[in-house]
């Protein structure tokens, strides 16, 4: 073959995209560390078993040239009623080529052409989103730090604190349905084998009113997702959770929620970064955000 017959390779916002598997992982993880993030392989696990993973082979063949992970919520018979959009990433020997807005179109308009959209955005890629048509209905606050009891202890009427049995699943997929205003079963149920400490919170009569749990994230510990009646109960759960490592907590807090964010910074953990919640064709995340409190992931939700 002479030079005028060579092939022109496809430019690069022309390459297929293709759903990924857990099989995936490890080169999900090299894409995190490409950029500088840590490789969280443990929870693009979760992320890729509970979600859909999509990406775009890098042309060289080393790894992934980009990738995202969609997790849907609504019944498993129907329909998607609400889908969180996360973990977007452009290699660096690829960024500001067209790649990340090639997947986020694909994601958008085609394979979830209709459907209510949520994500957390970093400044950087806020206005890619805004031009997506996504806007910004909320702002999370990251903190992390090492966790300092409170010297005064739990209040005397303080709620009970203990962790979560196996007969207690179905109280939290209640629970959660009704807080988070979609069905999140596939996500709830993958908890106990994901968390490190899976806890729940009743009142006197025996009530659930909330339930936390905490997780392994490389050198940190990350406290979500965050269910609670009230600040009392989020910060009882807040504690037992912390009691249970010696690693610097991490967690994500709504930024209305200002009397658990000063506790917070009061016992120790500092604000790393604001992001940015946004939605597309939703006025604003359906539930019940005043018991909403800290996501499983900014990923996911």
């Amino acid at each position: 073959m002479n030079h005028s017959e060579a092939v022109t390779p496809p430019h690069l916002t022309d390459l297929p995209i293709r759903a990924l598997t857990v099989d995936d992982l490890h080169h999900c993880a090299d894409l995190s560390e490409d950029r500088g993030w840590p490789r969280e392989d443990h929870k693009w696990g979760l992320l890729l078993a509970a979600g859909h993973g999509y990406g775009i082979d890098a042309p060289d063949g080393r790894g992934l040239a980009t990738a995202c992970v969609v997790t849907r919520y609504g019944p498993p018979s129907a329909g998607p009623e609400l889908a969180a959009i996360g973990m977007v990433l452009v290699a660096e020997r690829y960024a500001r080529q067209g790649l990340g807005r090639r997947l986020m179109t694909y994601i958008c308009d085609e394979v979830l052409k209709g459907v209510p959209l949520t994500l957390h955005a970093t400044p950087y890629g806020r206005p890619l989103y805004e031009e997506l048509g996504f806007e910004t209905t909320g702002r999370a606050e990251m903190l992390r730090g090492s966790f300092t009891p409170d010297p005064a202890g739990p209040a005397p009427d303080a709620v009970r604190v203990r962790p979560a049995g196996a007969e207690d699943i179905t109280r939290i997929l209640r629970l959660d349905a009704e807080v988070f205003g979609a069905d999140r079963t596939h996500l709830v149920t993958r908890l106990p084998a994901f968390t490190d400490r899976l806890l729940i919170a009743e009142d006197p009569s025996g009530a659930l009113i909330g339930y936390g749990a905490i997780w392994p994230n490389m050198e940190t510990h990350v406290i979500g997702p965050l269910v609670a009646r009230d600040t009392g109960t989020a910060r009882a759960l807040v504690t037992a959770l912390a009691a249970a490592t010696d690693r610097p907590l991490r967690t994500d807090v709504d930024v209305r929620h200002e009397e658990l964010l000063g506790w917070l910074k009061d016992r120790g953990l500092g604000s790393v970064a604001f992001n940015a919640v946004m939605t597309r064709d939703i006025p604003g995340l359906p539930g019940d955000w005043t018991r909403r409190w800290a996501p499983l992931t900014v990923a996911a939700g």
